[in-house]
């Protein structure tokens, strides 16, 4: 997070050039919540009120606060791709500042109902902010798992909400792990993903394709999507289906990946046509301050992801650092959004593709998942 500038650094890409680079990192709202929500925050936070009396507070916090978010027509960069009505799904005003907000509240209020007292996740920055922030609204306790060597200021944000920050060695995977075992040990709620909860977490971000049909009454050709877990993929798709399955759209979207070259599993299993999502070796992922929100060797949902690219005749590709940060100026430029350059790796998937083998006139969704 980058709360009060833009940060400048220097950083190199895949094929080890020199970039100097300007990060629009992810950022909570500056008020979090309308004032006039202030009485039922309260009221969802209080042990002595009945659960049912406490879970309808909470409820309103969630369908007022999260979710919903802004879809737009980029007409801008419309006509420098050329390509026919392009849509931005931009995740930026969640409360802390992308999606995961939304799978950080649904799981907050199930572990509330289900009468646990804590909820333990393991984060490189994101999605521990969104846990940390919805659980003290329902007024868990919150211990986030951090790998050792990360830095961050959302670090400080996840303080500012009570969580506790457990600081583990060696690298994300490991650090899931170490936060899984804590919540068996200690019976705390698991909200990491791959676990017991993910129908859940998928369940969530289906509601970001329930909000698309809301704009669009139909779905559209193409969404695309930044991967790294691939649950966010994952749960969209799940909610397109949902629809179809119903009437509600005449087809299903062809879902797309995109995310850091030859450093996620997803993209790196579609290109090669392998049956399954195939790990990459640890020690050949190396992170930048750009590509760290996509970067993975074991991509926890992958196989859900990737089934999910097969099924709907979708496609992955992947983005250099130097592309990400192109494109992250491109949509700050030409259509006012400032976002993560990582949130723009489903974007160029998308337009790449168009370039190479140009798209028929339809409509396009772009999911953007972060804000400055």
């Amino acid at each position: 997070m980058r709360d009060d500038k833009l940060d400048r650094e220097t950083t190199t890409d895949a094929g080890g050039a020199r970039l100097d680079i300007v990060l629009d990192g992810a950022s909570s709202q500056e008020q979090l919540f309308s004032e006039d929500l202030t009485p039922t925050a309260e009221t969802v936070k209080d042990p002595s009120l009945p659960l049912e009396e406490r879970l309808e507070a909470f409820d309103d916090i969630l369908e007022s606060e999260v979710g919903d978010t802004t879809l737009s027509r980029a007409r801008n960069i419309e006509r420098e791709a050329k390509i026919r009505q392009l849509y931005l799904k931009f995740e930026g005003g969640n409360p802390t500042g992308t999606q995961k907000d939304r799978i950080a509240f649904v799981q907050a209020g199930d572990a509330l109902r289900r009468g646990y007292d804590a909820v333990t996740v393991a984060t490189c920055g994101n999605y521990g902010v969104a846990t940390a922030l919805a659980a003290s609204v329902v007024g868990l306790k919150c211990y986030i798992y951090v790998p050792l060597g990360y830095k961050s200021q959302r670090i400080e944000e996840m303080e500012s909400f009570g969580a506790v920050i457990i600081r583990e060695g060696g690298d994300y995977e490991r650090t899931v792990l170490a936060s899984q075992k804590r919540a068996r040990d200690d019976e705390i709620y698991d909200a990491n993903p791959g676990g017991a909860n993910t129908l859940t977490q998928l369940r969530a971000y289906g509601q970001i394709a329930y909000e698309i049909y809301d704009e669009m009454r139909d779905a559209p050709s193409v969404v695309a999507v930044p991967v790294s877990n691939g649950t966010t993929l994952a749960g969209i798709h799940k909610g397109f289906l949902s629809l179809y399955r119903r009437g509600k759209t005449s087809r299903m979207p062809r879902m797309v990946a995109g995310s850091s070259s030859r450093k996620n599993p997803i993209v790196h299993s579609w290109l090669k046509k392998s049956p399954h999502c195939e790990d990459l070796q640890p020690e050949g992922i190396r992170e930048t301050s750009v590509n760290e929100p996509l970067i993975n060797w074991h991509s926890i949902d992958g196989e859900y992801a990737l089934r999910s690219i097969r099924a709907t005749d979708g496609w992955a590709e992947n983005a250099s650092d130097k592309k990400m940060m192109t494109y992250s100026r491109l949509i700050r430029e030409r259509e006012g959004l400032n976002i993560l350059p990582a949130s723009t790796a489903g974007l160029i998937a998308l337009l790449e593709r168009h370039v190479r083998e140009p798209l028929p006139n339809d409509r396009f969704v772009a999911v953007l998942t972060g804000k400055k």
